[in-house]
């Protein structure tokens, strides 16, 4: 059995993030600053620990990634110099991460406070919701870099924003700004940097309150699994997962809690109930 998450505002044990956790909201920040919070010292591996830790604490309702400033994430990091792509590790994997942010039964929001370039977006895109800061510079630089789009990027893109706008993202290896990453479809808001935190908070814990933790983790598996579904499929899984929801007393209580001008008490776990 995992470990309790810390409530401290730092894990100890990891070199390379900040953890904090409070009313539910877990928040994650990639914390190499000087670096720009570049991927890098085992920052995957300890991004797929807290997401897997994450996961399985019933306290923790919807996560937040960010990156300490001036920063999100610059990318791969570049210490290497012209090696940098060339000495893979034994167990490579372009994945970028082994738990991707979708497999993940709680909303992940990217809070992109800075610039994301390279695997810093497309891990960004691996999220469920993403704001972007204005004047920050974004892309999917690495035909720029000898290399391809990695972490699923290639099969993200094209159901985001189209197979026309994904190749120019990727082919191109361009960046641009906030205004031009939502006008994409890349997030659904754009704000001064200072900004994108504070918005991301105030959506997550509006979630952690007042959303049913079975129906977000259901809604959530089927948004991501619907690429891969014919519109069949998808109306068979939401009849499926709305009997499932009738059958518990949350269908109950968030009925109660809007008559009685209340916050909702739920009692169901942060699980697709048809898992």
């Amino acid at each position: 059995m995992e470990p309790p998450l810390p409530t401290s505002p730092d894990l100890p044990d990891y070199r390379t993030l900040r953890f904090k956790l409070e009313n539910s909201v877990a928040t994650i920040t990639l914390n190499r600053p000087q670096q720009r919070n570049a991927f890098g010292d085992g920052m995957g591996a300890e991004l797929a620990d807290a997401y897997t830790r994450c996961d399985a604490d019933d306290d923790v309702r919807v996560i937040v990634l960010t990156g300490a400033p001036p920063a999100f994430c610059a990318g791969a990091d570049l210490a290497a110099g012209e090696r940098t792509f060339t000495e893979p590790a034994p167990e490579f994997s372009a994945a970028g991460i082994a738990v991707p942010a979708w497999t993940l039964g709680k909303p992940v929001i990217a809070a992109i406070n800075g610039h994301a370039i390279g695997l810093g977006l497309t891990l960004a895109l691996q999220c469920d919701i993403r704001f972007f800061a204005a004047d920050a510079r974004y892309g999917v630089v690495q035909t720029r870099r000898g290399m391809v789009g990695d972490a699923y990027s290639h099969w993200i893109l094209p159901r985001l924003v189209g197979l026309a706008n994904a190749a120019e993202i990727l082919l191109s290896g361009a960046t641009f700004d906030g205004h031009r990453a939502v006008q994409l479809g890349l997030g659904s808001r754009v704000l001064p940097a200072d900004d994108v935190l504070p918005a991301a908070l105030e959506l997550a814990h509006d979630i952690a309150v007042n959303t049913a933790p079975m129906s977000v983790a259901a809604s959530k598996r089927l948004l991501w699994d619907s690429f891969d579904l014919d519109r069949q499929a998808v109306g068979a899984r939401e009849t499926e997962i709305h009997l499932r929801l009738m059958g518990h007393d949350d269908a109950r209580e968030g009925v109660r809690a809007h008559t009685e001008r209340r916050d909702p008490r739920w009692t169901g776990r942060p699980v697709d109930p048809t898992n």
